[in-house]
């Protein structure tokens, strides 16, 4: 499964229509109500290859409206994310381990927060993210759309009841909410999948840096298109990188390939994750995946502008 939505505040986000809502879309139990925040799970692979029911996808996009135990939930067939093309404001990127040159931050006198308590973007033209839950925030280019602060996203087993979340980001931003569209189970209704999603989390039970940004990028990219097949996942080194803010932590990033391709969704995908120890001592990360190998992919360029501009804010009811 993929992507999903869950409101931590026992309801919908009033100032935004729900992106993910598509025909086909139906109430159900909440399947994890008594479970972790899936956005603050601990970072484990999940088990063996799963393989599909009859009628699911690869990838299935699951929006969670809860309010209590109800939740809004979806299965839409075809892949995910990774932003790109020339449309998604792209500049050059940063080396690891080096301030970013993306573009121009905000100087130490430039007020960080707006007029409502949220933070500032740095990069100017750009839009700001945030995760007040964790007090991270970081900036994409205008063409991507901030989901609400309590959206979560996620990526399960395809043939998971429960859709336990392998992994999960929290408040996340999307990049072309429609890019692909099908209708995988043949029922007359177009699903919809978004080409790129950026969002971050906490890493609660996690041991290192490094296995966070290992294990998360992996686990993006095979939740979300190789399923089933793990072995069509690999990763790259695991490298150091410092944000523009200062913040040093680890990065990494894993790619699918020989994915089958059975609709016209399906499609390669990659993810980056960057994961460090926040100013609390908690483990956290920043995570980037989408599609691969397209016309319109979001290129490495972009993903390392946009993860320089990870860092830390003190949230506020302002």
């Amino acid at each position: 499964m993929w992507p999903g939505e869950q409101s931590s505040t026992g309801g919908p986000d009033p100032r935004q229509p729900n992106p993910y809502r598509q025909p086909g879309y139906q109430q159900q139990p909440h399947p994890g109500q008594q479970q972790p925040a899936p956005w603050n799970a601990p970072t484990v692979a999940s088990g063996g290859p799963a393989g599909r029911g009859p009628g699911d996808g690869r990838t299935k996009v699951v929006a969670i409206v809860a309010a209590a135990v109800v939740v809004v939930a979806a299965a839409v067939t075809g892949a995910v994310l990774l932003g790109g093309g020339e449309d998604d404001g792209a500049r050059p990127g940063p080396t690891a381990s080096s301030p970013s040159a993306s573009a121009p931050s905000a100087s130490p006198a430039d007020d960080p927060r707006g007029g409502d308590g949220a933070p500032k973007a740095t990069v100017e033209g750009w839009t700001v993210v945030a995760n007040p839950d964790h007090g991270l925030a970081f900036d994409v280019p205008a063409s991507w759309v901030p989901q609400s602060r309590d959206w979560v996203t996620y990526v399960a087993e395809d043939d998971d009841p429960d859709e336990k979340p392998l992994v999960a980001m929290k408040a996340p931003a999307v990049l072309k909410e429609r890019w692909c569209g099908s209708d995988g189970d043949r029922d007359g209704s177009v699903e919809y999948t978004p080409l790129a999603s950026a969002g971050t989390r906490g890493n609660n039970g996690a041991r290192s840096t490094e296995e966070i940004a290992r294990t998360d990028s992996a686990t993006w990219v095979y939740g979300a298109f190789a399923q089933p097949d793990r072995d069509k996942v690999s990763t790259g080194p695991v490298t150091p990188f410092t944000t523009d803010s200062g913040i040093e932590g680890s990065l990494a990033t894993s790619r699918s390939a020989g994915v089958a391709k059975k609709g016209k969704c399906d499609v390669e995908g990659k993810a980056t994750t960057f994961a460090f120890k926040s100013a609390d001592g908690d483990f956290v990360s920043w995570s980037f995946f989408g599609a691969a190998g397209v016309a319109d992919e979001v290129t490495d360029a972009t993903v390392r502008s946009i993860v320089a501009t990870v860092r830390e804010y003190t949230p506020s009811d302002a």
